[in-house]
């Protein structure tokens, strides 16, 4: 895999060079709420924009459904691209029309552009590799060069992702390069103890990532709503918490497995429960108890981790080498429900180990909960992405940087 650092050492100078970031920041109207994906790849831009080259800058955001959608444009985006340049970048509101076509011709070396919404083009995510291919083709007129270094969408098999790269000279950006460093760490070179913090709402979405860590991780610490469909698999009473009843006997399976291999599985102790889902937008206070885990109340909903089941997880991650968290582990978007996740948190900055906050949810939750992001190992911005490489699947992003 070509790296930029070579890609800079042959020259840029004047060429158009295509970067396929992840700018999928989340918005709040038109006001971005968490722009690290946009810091995450502003060292790649400023590296091609200082070396002379002309960037194009492109990227998804949200699910639009292949044709122009207002509340997903990359507008507020790019605005926030150039006041972290400090310079001005040009947006095209289309992605390989009349627009992008103008913007793109007008750059002179040094400058940055960004495109509109790749997913505004149903070329972009199709499933025929035809259309999809066409789709590159348009792309690729647009640039000499492509950088891939949008690593939450590397697990895509996406037109920009994919088949772009096959069409022109490419190399990965600086923070693929730091991903695939930091992954390598938690697949080929562990330290251990190895403990891994899985969270979030569905145990169906990390099914494959628990399957293959249980040959792997020293500590599997289970936590969010996901944790009902371990502590049910127990035979305890959830009362109303989120529940997944049809991967009860997967789970039932995996705590098996668990125990053969000498994983140790460790559930919460204790939960906050409450008859009500918290008002997430109002942060209107909450009524809740704390009641031990296999006593939940029938009419109860279990909405975090309590304060024995903290101290508990902040003990199993302390005296970890290795530390790799995805998912919170309560609704953290509350106050009344942040403790749990909040303690996970401290509980890395807390460990002498190496750390890894494995994206999404749980990125989004360490910069709202206040901490130091620069603190910690490493935050990855791609959480989908960073589970399917420690599933060990192969990531069709990274493949299309191959060589």
């Amino acid at each position: 895999m070509k790296t930029i650092d070579e890609l800079l050492t042959e020259g840029v100078a004047g060429k158009r060079v295509f970067v396929r970031a992840d700018l999928n920041v989340p918005l709040d109207g038109t006001t971005i709420t968490d722009d690290g994906r946009i810091r995450a790849v502003q060292p790649t831009v400023q590296a091609l924009a200082e070396a002379g080259a002309r960037v194009i800058v492109a990227s998804h955001l949200g699910r639009p459904k292949g044709a122009p959608d207002p509340a997903s444009s990359l507008a507020p985006a790019a605005k926030r691209l150039g006041e972290l340049l400090g310079a001005d970048v040009a947006f095209a509101t289309d992605t390989v029309g009349e627009s992008a076509k103008s913007v793109v011709a007008g750059l002179t070396d040094g400058q940055v552009a960004v495109i509109e919404n790749l997913r505004f083009n149903a070329g972009e995510t199709a499933k025929d590799d035809a259309e999809r291919g066409a789709f590159a083709d348009q792309l690729a007129e647009l640039a000499d060069v492509y950088v891939g270094d949008g690593f939450g969408a590397v697990h895509r098999k996406h037109a920009s992702v994919f088949d772009l790269p096959a069409r022109l000279p490419h190399a990965a950006g600086y923070l693929i390069a730091k991903e695939v460093s930091v992954l390598k760490k938690l697949t080929e070179e562990v330290k251990r103890p190895y403990t891994v913090v899985l969270g979030g709402a569905k145990v169906s979405d990390k099914l494959a990532v628990i399957d293959e860590l249980l040959g792997k991780a020293d500590r599997l610490l289970i936590g969010g709503g996901m944790a009902y469909t371990f502590l049910k698999a127990k035979g305890y009473e959830v009362g109303i918490s989120l529940l997944q009843e049809d991967q009860v006997p997967t789970v039932k399976e995996y705590m098996d497995r668990a125990e053969k291999n000498g994983v140790e599985l460790v559930l919460p102790v204790d939960v906050l429960v409450s008859t009500e889902f918290p008002d997430l937008k109002t942060k209107a206070p909450a009524d809740f108890d704390t009641v031990d885990a296999d006593k939940i109340p029938a009419d109860k909903e279990g909405l975090d981790i309590g304060p024995k089941s903290r101290e508990l997880f902040a003990s199993k991650i302390t005296d970890a080498e290795t530390v790799f968290w995805n998912g919170p582990v309560g609704v953290a978007e509350h106050p009344d429900y942040a403790g749990g996740t909040t303690a996970v948190a401290q509980a890395l900055l807390d460990s002498k180990g190496f750390t890894v906050v494995g994206g999404g949810d749980s990125a989004a939750a360490v910069r709202n909960l206040g901490f130091d992001e620069t603190k910690f190992g490493h935050i990855s911005t791609g959480g989908g992405a960073s589970l399917e490489y420690l599933e060990g699947k192969t990531l069709p992003g990274l493949a299309a940087l191959e060589d």
